[in-house]
């Protein structure tokens, strides 16, 4: 049991690495093409992140398989020393990087871990190279290349669609009802409320109008909503994995597991999700609500595939090579590279250095 309790510490403690670091990827587009601020996007994505999370439990459970280890080696490391090493490794390096608003991949930081503390319990030989190239190196890498391709391919057609809802607003409207009997004695009054879509002149110039959101905004809203409920659908199990061969054990189900995991990436993203949102929505280019939704969306699509088809993409990489392609289609010169270059940095070194730190716990934990 007490093996059980420490790891399911150490995974919620690794989720909440995660929602500190990735709760960036669906709203970072909000807070930079000015739609909402931080504090309001924040609560937004973390809530959809959670409901991703809970799903995941019924929706992509074969992520668990991949980031317990089985395929990756010989023989599975089904022991409490080893999965303690591997979440050591993941959540030392998430951490730092999240300390310095560098956003990097919980998926890269796992499967480094996981690698590192396999070597040291099996043997470098023991590790499956190609399944482990397979799985995780070539998505990883191919992921933040199709998100530039496809934003460049999809945002032109992006473009000319958003920009015939540019003219209209969701205005939420109020009128006072007046009714007065027969007798004019005595006046009732009542107020009703309800959404119309309106051009955006009408909406101006109703004095019945008590909010309104534009069009376009209100996608884009929709699209951080799928985004970050895509991020939560495709995370939750690799950290889930960590603590399912023990929660097995112990005789408990893995689906509270998830609800842990869920909550503790939700804390994450309240109290710690701000800086690397800085950094994704003002550091690498500027973008306007329409180029803020198609990078959101392409995000989405990807991420929410591979999560159906147990594929371990990175957030990280689809999200942050969509707001690149963005940059990219805006020109060039609009990138901030110097930022753009200590992101590809930190994704360079993740593997390695999570993996040498898994290594270095098992070695010590055995």
């Amino acid at each position: 049991m007490i093996p059980f309790l420490i790891l399911t510490l150490l995974a919620a403690l690794l989720a909440w690495a995660n929602g500190s670091n990735d709760i960036s990827k669906g709203i970072a587009t909000l807070v930079g093409s000015g739609v909402s601020n931080f504090r309001a996007a924040v609560i937004w994505g973390t809530f959809w992140t959670v409901a991703g999370g809970i799903v995941a439990a019924f929706a992509s459970q074969g992520l668990v398989a991949t980031f317990s280890g089985k395929g990756f080696l010989d023989r599975p490391e089904s022991g409490s020393a080893f999965l303690t090493a591997v979440a050591i490794g993941a959540i030392a390096w998430i951490l730092f990087a999240s300390r310095t608003g560098l956003p990097v991949s919980t998926t890269h930081s796992i499967a480094g871990a996981l690698a590192g503390a396999g070597i040291v319990a099996q043997g470098a030989e023991s590790l499956h190279w190609g399944t482990f190239a397979q799985k995780v190196a070539l998505p990883l890498a191919l992921s933040p290349v199709i998100s530039v391709l496809l934003v460049s391919a999809v945002f032109p057609l992006l473009a000319h669609a958003t920009a015939r809802f540019e003219a209209y607003c969701l205005c939420l409207e109020r009128r006072v009802v007046v009714a007065m009997p027969a007798s004019g004695a005595m006046i009732a009054m009542s107020t009703t409320t309800e959404t119309v879509v309106a051009t955006e002149a009408e909406c101006a110039s109703s004095p019945t109008v008590a909010a309104r959101l534009s069009a376009v905004d209100a996608l884009h809203w929709v699209s951080s909503a799928l985004t970050s409920l895509a991020r939560g659908l495709n995370d939750t199990p690799k950290i889930v994995a960590l603590g399912i061969v023990a929660a097995a054990t112990a005789g408990v189900s893995g689906v509270p597991f998830y609800l842990v995991v869920a909550l503790a990436m939700g804390a994450g993203s309240l109290i710690a999700g701000f800086r690397v949102t800085e950094t994704l929505a003002r550091k690498v280019t500027p973008m306007s609500p329409g180029e803020g939704f198609a990078a959101n969306l392409v995000t989405t699509l990807l991420v929410g595939t591979a999560s159906l088809v147990a594929l371990p993409v990175s957030t990280t990489h689809v999200s942050s090579g969509a707001i690149i392609g963005i940059g990219l289609h805006r020109g060039a010169e609009t990138i901030r590279w110097r930022t753009v270059r200590d992101m590809l940095l930190a994704w360079v070194v993740t593997l390695p250095v999570s993996a040498l730190i898994g290594a270095g716990a098992f070695a010590l934990l055995r």
